[in-house]
């Protein structure tokens, strides 16, 4: 296939997943979804290879779809599919690694043939059970547990898994409203493709899908070869709700010959009781992410660019979680992944990797009754601390690194829920000193319009140990986590009073290279 022939066919492509991306946004029920970009939309062919993503989505979510779709047609095969079918799972160990990630599958279809596949993940509302808090102790108590189903089949809704999915959640007009963003955009996008193979005469995509894979592959091959072979390796340690400090160790093993990155957790900290583990999918996830981001970030990223870097983890591994360890919170531990990687990775290339941020994003989780006696549960909303320092510039301040999910803003969730906002501003110095400083966190305080009791899950981690510097940059300060000005580290849901006032200093992050 010829340069120009392929790159209006890759724009098409770009524009059907992110068209899909923006129609999911635009109907999605939950601010999570609508504002924050919680969601991952990709397309794959009919191998289940994943070729595109959208411009939106985190690396969590993203990554792990495009494992999901593999996963989902094991479970059912696509000879028994037909037009019309939508398949759906919330799966922890087949998607994005906990119950509030659903992943709908839908299947495209062309002269009665699949040509390929459209999908999505995002972060729903409410699935049931104790809520998106680390304090179940086993998975069971999360929530519910939907296998690789037919969500749709033939076009009609499958009424007993309806029933059963809105008896055990709280809010289940939220759930349906985003299940029925989710089946809309992969509608438009199948519609999309199809429109796309009429113009520009395909029977399918599948050469297509290979001139892209292959050259994403080779290109990403090419960017590992031209680092020097050997193993290298780095660790991170931060502390958890419960107050346990976490380990990651990574041992990043490149072989410049072949191409190939191996990035191994052995030394890692074992399981938790509470609800941090992480399953290897979304491990995965975030460990390609910090290889690809400093590798070659311009590239696609798709199932050939993914497929030259390995991960591995012992059984017994916080970042490896077995049934039936609790994971609802996965991502207090899952968005720490990078660092290690990027540590060890800093003896090869320092000037593309950039020193620990704060981390994993302050995900925040509101239940209870307004003054109206009617019934609310909100979304996680998440705040974020500061990123660390680069090899040129400054750390970004109150930036969600490196999950990529924006913060919802306060009028929209005032607007949404009886919350009112009390500060929301930068926590300046709170950043690592250095030749180029971490940047810095930020303080939100907040308490609830009621009238009558309600619960909170919270969930801060890095309230002991900072972010460290790199190459002499000094760490970044440790967050702070209050109630009514008394501090509070908890890895369980909490139950409040109507004034109460809740108070949070996100850490900041870590400094690049000695002060001058």
């Amino acid at each position: 296939m010829d340069g120009i022939e392929l790159e209006i066919l890759w724009s098409n492509v770009i524009s059907i997943v992110s068209e899909q991306a923006r129609a999911l946004q635009r109907v999605a029920f939950s601010p999570v979804v609508r504002e924050a970009g919680d969601l991952a939309n990709a397309l794959f062919d009919k191998r289940a290879r994943m070729v595109a993503q959208a411009v939106t989505g985190t690396p969590g979510h993203i990554n792990s779809l495009g494992a999901a779709a593999r996963n989902l047609l094991k479970a059912i095969p696509p000879e028994t599919l037909k037009p019309g079918d939508v398949l759906i799972t919330n799966d922890p160990w087949m998607s994005a690694g906990h119950f509030f990630d659903i992943t709908v599958l839908t299947p495209i279809f062309r002269s009665g043939e699949i040509i390929g596949y459209c999908g999505s993940t995002i972060h729903h509302t409410d699935i049931g059970g104790y809520g998106v808090g680390s304090g179940a102790r086993d998975i069971h108590e999360e929530g519910l547990w939907i296998p690789v189903l037919k969500l749709y089949e033939a076009g009609k809704p499958n009424e007993t898994l309806h029933a059963v999915m809105r008896q055990n959640v709280r809010t289940p007009d939220a759930l349906f409203g985003d299940l029925g963003a989710q089946v809309a955009s992969g509608n438009i996008a199948a519609e999309r493709l199809n429109t796309m193979c009429d113009r520009y005469g395909l029977a399918d995509i599948e050469d297509l899908a290979d001139e892209i894979i292959t050259r994403s592959e080779t290109a990403t091959r090419e960017a590992i070869s031209k680092l020097p072979s050997g193993t290298y390796t780095g660790e991170s340690r931060f502390d958890v709700p419960s107050g346990e400090i976490i380990t990651l160790r990574t041992a990043v093993t490149i072989d410049a010959e072949a191409g190939d990155i191996t990035i191994d957790f052995a030394g890692s900290s074992g399981p938790s009781p509470i609800g941090i583990n992480v399953v290897p999918a979304y491990t995965h996830a975030y460990a390609t992410f910090a290889v690809r981001s400093t590798l070659n970030p311009e590239l696609p990223n798709n199932y050939g660019s993914l497929s030259p870097i390995r991960v591995t983890a012992p059984d017994e591994c916080i970042v490896n979680a077995k049934y039936p360890v609790p994971v609802n919170a996965r991502h207090v531990v899952g968005m720490y992944v990078p660092f290690p990687i990027l540590k060890a990775l800093a003896n090869v290339t320092p000037k593309n990797v950039v020193a620990e941020g704060s981390g994993a994003v302050w995900t925040i989780q509101i239940q209870g009754r307004d003054r109206a006696g009617q019934p609310f549960t909100s979304s996680m909303f998440n705040y974020s601390g500061g990123m660390g320092a680069r090899a040129t510039k400054d750390g970004l301040s109150a930036i969600c690194y490196p999950t990529g999910v924006a913060a919802v803003p306060t009028e929209v969730l005032e607007a949404a829920f009886p919350i009112e906002f009390t500060c929301k501003e930068l926590e300046l110095g709170s950043g690592g000193p250095g030749k180029y400083r971490g940047g810095d966190g930020q303080r939100i305080g907040y308490r609830m319009r009621t009238g009558s009791p309600w619960l909170l899950n919270a969930i801060p981690s890095r309230l002991t140990e900072g972010p460290e510097g790199l190459f002499g940059g000094g760490s970044g300060t440790p967050g702070h986590f209050e109630i009514n000005g008394k501090a509070v580290s908890e890895a369980r849901k909490i139950e409040m009073q109507p004034e109460d006032e809740v108070l949070m200093i996100t850490p900041g992050g870590g400094g690049y290279g000695q002060a001058g």
